[in-house]
């Protein structure tokens, strides 16, 4: 019997487990038409974006897919690497280094996919499921859970899952928000930053989503709030050394606050000249935190008065966010 429609059995050994990391998504190109597609995919989303189709899709394919792909365009361009999208390529190198420390791919075998765009999560469990994986763990990029990312993950594995007739035993990891390993690495990266650069006033910047998704169950602040606690806890941080704040708000819906930007401004006004900025709520750095944080925000700091901006990388492939990701799933990888 054939794993998948149109595939032949393999004879080769069954994988142990497979491990799916899964993030966001990326345009392949920083152009009109690249980023278009991209963001019709991803704005129309009912995960994402929870307004009735009815009223939504109009200004969807009206102002905002005619408009926005060229605005979108020129700050992809501000960050974009030779090797491609910064998300997908620091996606891809956390992936290989997950799967250099689980050992072979016959032991355990590690993909990427993306809710949106390439790797697509149908090619990607192809892969695995061809590879015969007697388990698979799902580790969304998203160390809190939000329906409009975490959920929007499940819905896609689950619909894509839904074409095979044999599917391996599931592990869905909802979030990792407080995991020791993952608060470890998070300090560790603030450290280095403080070494290098001075200690400073800390702000913790988290992408936001609508305060309506909080206020319906959806548990992303209280696990936002719970995450950058623990680390000013681990770093040893008074109330007034660190900031807790929400960025990449969208459209007139009223979204988490304190927005990045106003709090930036307000502490430049109150006298501090040099902070330091961390994203926990991202993974891997891409267009959120090179761009908004790393130009954006850093040149409203300075024109509101201040005078020295320190953006932590994300964790990216670091050796110690690796670790801390096989210790989230190892224990149904082994």
């Amino acid at each position: 019997m054939a794993w998948f429609r149109g595939t032949s059995v393999s004879t080769e050994p069954p994988s142990e487990a497979g491990v799916l990391l899964v993030n966001l998504g990326t345009p392949a190109a920083p152009t009109y038409g690249a980023i278009r597609r991209y963001l019709a995919a991803f704005l129309g989303d009912r995960r994402v974006v929870e307004a009735c189709p009815a009223y939504w899709y109009p200004i969807l394919y009206g102002p905002i897919l005619t408009f926005r792909p060229a605005r979108t365009a020129r700050l992809y361009r501000s960050v974009w690497t030779p090797e491609g999208s910064p998300l997908l390529v620091n996606s891809a190198r956390l992936a290989a280094g997950l799967q250099a420390r689980l050992g072979e791919p016959a032991r355990t075998r590690v993909e990427l996919a993306m809710t949106y765009g390439e790797p697509s999560m149908a090619t990607a469990l192809e892969r695995l499921i061809a590879a015969r994986v007697r388990s698979l763990t799902v580790l969304p990029l998203y160390p809190q859970y939000s329906g409009s990312t975490t959920g929007a993950v499940f819905d896609v594995l689950a619909r894509e899952l839904a074409r095979y007739r044999h599917v391996p035993a599931l592990r869905f990891v909802s979030d990792y928000h407080d995991h020791p390993a993952y608060i470890d690495a998070l300090a560790a990266s603030v450290r280095e930053a403080f070494a290098a650069h001075g200690r400073s006033h800390l702000v913790l910047s988290n992408h936001g989503v609508p305060v309506k998704y909080v206020a319906e169950g959806d548990p992303y602040r209280t696990q936002v709030e719970r995450t950058n606690a623990l680390v000013a806890a681990a770093l040893g941080l008074g109330p007034d050394e660190w900031s807790q704040t929400y960025q990449s708000r969208f459209g007139p819906t009223e979204w988490l606050r304190p927005s990045t930007d106003e709090r930036l401004a307000e502490l430049a006004r109150e006298g501090v000249r040099s902070v330091t900025v961390a994203t926990p709520s991202f993974a891997v750095d891409c267009l959120e935190t090179l761009e908004e944080i790393g130009i954006a925000s850093r040149e409203r700091f300075l024109a509101a008065g201040g005078e020295r901006f320190t953006l932590v990388p994300a964790l990216n492939d670091a050796a110690s966010h690796v670790a801390a990701l096989a210790a989230i799933v190892e224990p149904a990888a082994r």
